[in-house]
């Protein structure tokens, strides 16, 4: 017999009858009372059928191993009253960037998610890789733009873009929900990604993003 990681999860939230709030709640990065399913918040977003999309599991090998360095993974990061940010993860570094967008219309995350791509070296314009959201649907118009594929999960399975949900889970140390992301300028953002980008990880063997991007960068030829 086998039982799902959320029936675990839910098991402990429920049992504990209030017990994990008073006891545990102050070492949970997320200080989450009760907990949701991926899944539960996926059904409860709105997804339509994105044209023309490329499956990841047309994407390169190259980017499921993190055999070289160039391909991220994307997602919007939502606060109060409309707000978000892009947050794109490379997915051999970890290396993250983040992205002011004033909406989520596909026209203005196509284009913000351009400006930024094209700044930077072709070593590191291989891929990106999304999950259904409809923010997404002009991604014809961002491949045209920077020669880079966008590649999407299977629906309600977030888990595939796993470095970017991690990554995300981070930010929420600098980001909590119910804030409004639109206060944050360009260079405040640019300031958390750079904090972000020097804290050691464990799954880099206890290096920094930053200086894991740059020793690829500098491997290849």
């Amino acid at each position: 017999m086998r039982v799902s990681h959320e029936t675990i999860y839910r098991s402990l939230f429920v049992q504990a009858r209030g017990v994990l709030k008073k006891e545990l709640l102050r070492h949970l990065r997320s200080k989450r009372i009760m907990r949701k399913s991926k899944l539960a918040r996926a059904e409860a977003q709105v997804r339509g059928r994105i044209a023309e999309a490329l499956t990841i599991r047309q994407r390169p090998a190259e980017a499921e191993d993190r055999a070289v360095p160039g391909h991220w993974e994307g997602d919007l990061l939502c606060g109060t009253n409309g707000s978000q940010i892009v947050t794109l993860v490379e997915r051999q570094s970890r290396f993250a960037m983040l992205i002011k967008i004033p909406n989520r219309e596909a026209d203005t995350v196509a284009a913000a998610l351009s400006r930024h791509i094209r700044k930077l070296p072709a070593s590191l314009k291989r891929s990106l890789t999304w999950d259904r959201g409809l923010e997404m649907a002009k991604h014809p118009q961002f491949t045209v733009a920077t020669n880079v594929k966008v590649y999407f999960c299977d629906p309600q399975s977030p888990w595939q873009r796993g470095s970017n949900e991690n990554t995300n889970g981070l930010l929420r140390q600098y980001f909590p929900k119910g804030t409004d992301l639109s206060k944050h300028s360009q260079a405040e953002l640019n300031r958390i990604a750079l904090r972000l980008n020097q804290r050691p990880r464990e799954t880099l063997g206890f290096e920094t993003p930053a200086a894991k991007l740059r020793a690829s960068v500098a491997s290849i030829p």
